[in-house]
């Protein structure tokens, strides 16, 4: 995994990634925004917030 990925922000299904207490889900949460951002054509630097 990226070291990077606590930079990802945002809410996926309704729940701020930032916000999420458990580790393995919060993990699952990154993936999850990660792959629906770049689905819709974002920038990987837009979604890290680099």
């Amino acid at each position: 995994m990226n070291p990077s990925r606590a930079l990802i922000k945002g809410v996926v299904c309704g729940v701020r990634v930032e916000d999420i207490q458990e580790p393995l889900m919060r993990e699952i949460r990154y993936l999850d925004k990660l792959v629906d951002e770049l689905a819709k054509g974002k920038a990987m630097d837009k979604i890290l917030r680099i």
